[in-house]
């Protein structure tokens, strides 16, 4: 009677990060789920032909799930489709490459299972989501999927001052939009284990020079100014893309594989 108290059946909905298989015919399904956190559960069945939902759990696709709590993985037992992601990303390597990049990441960034992680759940579908449309460059939607990922994981880089002793950027900032000036930029060099921006006393070795529009860019992708990221010269966005990845993955301990496959897109 003990045993089947912990014993229940829930209902929850989530993206597939990654599968595995297991056995002759069965698979573990990796989600976030919008309520439970990060999940993993086993699909009984799901790699025969006759599956009744095998196609519906593979990765990218938003599921709305029926499962029962087991002693190690949970069993789903029903999976819907909600919205299936990953379609326009099957003929387009780069959008492929950067979805699977925002998968893993969301993976990393929530180590704990069944912690709640809504907001990160929710970034992942706008990421996924916008992504699917087509509307921006796939490298900025990541490099804004990534900074904002990290922020809500309390690691938002410090980009209006210096983050080891606070200095303010000199000049404030300029016009409404709230993006620091370009002169008073260049007196501040980015500090991955500082946590972004350092003041010339504050500098240690290694430290990069980003460009000022580099890291203006960086402060709109936060803040979700995309006609400023859309505007953005290539060459300011790659410098971007460099650093983003290179904070993401100091702060995680850990290298994002799937960003190899992104630079060459």
């Amino acid at each position: 009677m003990r045993d089947n108290d912990r014993v229940g059946i829930y209902r929850d909905d989530g993206i597939v990060l990654r599968t595995q298989k297991l056995g002759e015919a069965d698979r573990i399904v990796t989600l976030l789920a919008r309520r439970t956190g990060r999940v993993r559960a086993v699909a009984k069945g799901v790699r025969r032909t006759k599956s009744r939902f095998g196609a519906r759990l593979e990765p990218f696709t938003h599921v709305d799930l029926l499962l029962y709590t087991g002693r190690s993985l949970d069993v789903i037992t029903q999976a819907d489709t909600v919205r299936p992601y990953g379609k326009p990303f099957a003929s387009d390597y780069p959008r492929y490459t950067t979805g699977t990049a925002m998968l893993e990441t969301a993976e990393k960034l929530t180590p704990v299972e069944k912690e709640p992680a809504m907001r990160q759940f929710l970034l992942l579908v706008g990421g996924l989501r916008a992504l699917g449309d087509g509307a921006h460059d796939p490298r900025l939607i990541l490099d804004a999927y990534l900074l904002r990922s990290l922020a809500v994981a309390g690691y938002a880089p410090v980009l209006e001052e210096c983050a080891t002793c606070g200095t303010r950027v000199a000049d404030g900032t300029a016009g409404a939009e709230g993006a620091v000036t370009s002169t008073a930029l260049r007196a501040f060099a980015f500090a991955i284990g500082a946590g972004g921006l350092v003041c010339r006393s504050c500098r240690a070795p290694g430290a990069a020079t980003p460009a000022p529009q580099t890291v203006a860019l960086m402060s709109a992708l936060l803040r979700g100014d995309w006609a400023h990221a859309d505007g953005s010269e290539r060459r300011h966005q790659a410098e971007c893309s460099g650093l983003v990845a290179a904070y993401l993955q100091w702060h995680l301990e850990h290298s994002i594989r799937s960003l190899r496959h992104v630079e060459h897109a």
